[in-house]
């Protein structure tokens, strides 16, 4: 297991009037190494977004994840998030400041700019779809039980796109139809959907079913990852 380097950044809110707590993980070295956006569940920044990515630095990535709430207030956040997602998918303050993450990311020394993608969970899942879409440069983007981008048809224009759905959740016909979109403008994809799991299944492994859908998706991710941005 390669040694990594991890430590608190500040990255820029896209309106550049304040800072975004984020933490940042690397192998040790000058590098330059792939980048990877990991973007958080409604939690925030936990121990779970920082351990996934301590694993994708162990992995050869650098990887950072931004505190989407940092200095604002959380119930202000909650009605930001819902409103983008919802009528602003494309188009939207928590979207703006994932994209100043990603420019962050590329100006970062030990970063290759040219090979950088996203992964999602949940809330998460459903920006990092919508960073395939509008980040101009993104290599592909990994979305975990995410809701779909207004209107669906914006995909033609996404990097590459990997899915892992729960089969008994809310977001599993969103998967079926971002695959059918994905198929039918000939977007590079892997959309999986797990037999006896549910939502969250990745940071909430509660049965043995979930345990090993994570390990797979985690498989699958490494796999699509190193074709679509190594």
């Amino acid at each position: 297991m390669p040694t990594i380097e991890s430590l608190s950044v500040d990255v820029p809110h896209a309106e550049r009037n304040g800072m975004m707590n984020a933490f940042f993980a690397k192998p040790e070295g000058a590098g330059p190494f792939p980048g990877m956006i990991v973007i958080h569940e409604i939690f925030g920044l936990n121990e779970n977004i920082r351990q996934i990515s301590r694993e994708f630095a162990e992995q050869g990535y650098a990887a950072l994840a931004v505190d989407l709430f940092s200095n604002r207030n959380r119930a202000l956040c909650m009605m930001q998030i819902f409103y983008g997602i919802m009528f602003r998918p494309l188009n939207n303050s928590m979207l703006a400041d994932l994209n100043s993450a990603f420019d962050f990311l590329k100006q970062t020394p030990s970063v290759d700019a040219n090979r950088i993608g996203a992964v999602g969970f949940c809330m998460g899942g459903a920006y990092a779809l919508q960073m395939a879409i509008t980040s101009k440069g993104m290599k592909a983007a990994s979305v975990f039980y995410g809701a779909n981008p207004k209107p669906l048809e914006a995909v033609a224009q996404a990097c590459p796109v990997m899915g892992s759905y729960p089969d008994k959740d809310f977001t599993t016909q969103a998967a079926r139809d971002l695959e059918a979109r994905l198929e039918n403008y000939n977007v590079p994809h892997d959309i999986k959907i797990y037999e006896n799991t549910q939502h969250s299944f990745y940071s909430q492994q509660r049965t043995p079913f979930e345990v090993e859908a994570s390990k797979d998706a985690w498989l699958r991710m490494l796999k699509f990852f190193s074709e679509h941005i190594n």
